[in-house]
């Protein structure tokens, strides 16, 4: 059994709507990813998504394809991503879920990437561009050796295709909450409940919803309807903003979202 499963069965004993982070590995460096890991670790981060740079991304927003572009040019590939979370698994408590396109892995070799992946203490493995009729190959791979396979869902996703997505996914599933790309944006998406209704019924598994959010009062919303909130972009730019002080920056952002500590500077906002 992975990590996730333990984390999301303790989230709701406590009632606690989780926190999922993404960041892109190698953004700025990978030596600088690994302390950003440790540090949303040390925010209290619940899950942390690792995302491989990828050069043709489709539904990466402007945000995280600019964090892509920095991370390529900077030499950060999967091999180098599954490397540097091997590196810092042993100091990092929260699930880590490795957040891929297909071509990466298909290129890298399923079977090493899966024996590479465990080895490394990764948890889970959520690949976007991955039909889920075309997913067997890679499900059974990794399920023989403990990683879940992380479906998405979205607004346009059929009530059948929902339960088969429920049906094959592990850990839990990922709610995108608008059509589009990613990016913070003001609100949480009109279909958000909607959307975790209609998984609600279908499944038990947990609903991580993402696409969008960025505040402490997004995360508070989402935790009605779902078992954690993903926030990504605005993270990323908090990354950005920071610089050398990204690692500072991000546990205190994440803190912030926690609702457990104000953000520097948050009068200015």
């Amino acid at each position: 059994m992975s990590r996730l499963q333990p984390t999301f069965e303790a989230l709701r004993q406590r009632g606690r709507t989780g926190l999922v982070t993404y960041v892109t590995a190698g953004d700025p460096d990978l030596a600088c990813s690994a302390r950003i890991l440790e540090a949303l670790d040390r925010g209290g981060a619940d899950v942390l998504e690792v995302g491989v740079p990828f050069s043709d991304p489709l539904a990466d927003g402007p945000v995280i394809q600019r964090a892509s572009e920095r991370a390529l040019a900077a030499g950060a590939t999967l091999g180098t991503t599954v490397a540097m979370i091997a590196g810092v698994r042993s100091r990092v408590r929260a699930p880590i879920v490795v957040f891929s396109y297909a071509n990466p892995i298909l290129r890298y070799g399923v079977d090493r990437f899966a024996r590479d992946a465990s080895s490394a203490g990764v948890d889970g493995v959520l690949v976007l561009d991955l039909p889920l009729e075309e997913s067997e190959p890679l499900r059974a791979t990794l399920d023989a050796v403990g990683l879940d396979l992380v479906f998405l869902v979205s607004p346009t996703t059929s009530e059948a295709r929902i339960a088969e997505a429920a049906r094959l996914g592990r850990g839990f599933l990922y709610a995108i909450s608008r059509l589009g790309v990613t990016g913070a944006r003001q609100e949480v998406a009109d279909g958000a409940r909607a959307l975790a209704e209609r998984i609600r019924r279908q499944t038990s598994l947990p609903i991580a919803l993402g696409f969008g959010l960025s505040t402490p009062a997004h995360v508070a919303e989402v935790g009605r309807w779902a078992d954690a909130a993903v926030v990504g972009s605005a993270l990323v730019e908090q990354i950005v903003e920071a610089g050398a002080d990204a690692p500072a920056r991000v546990e205190a952002y994440v803190r912030w979202l926690k609702g457990s500590r104000g953000l520097p500077g948050e009068d200015a906002r």
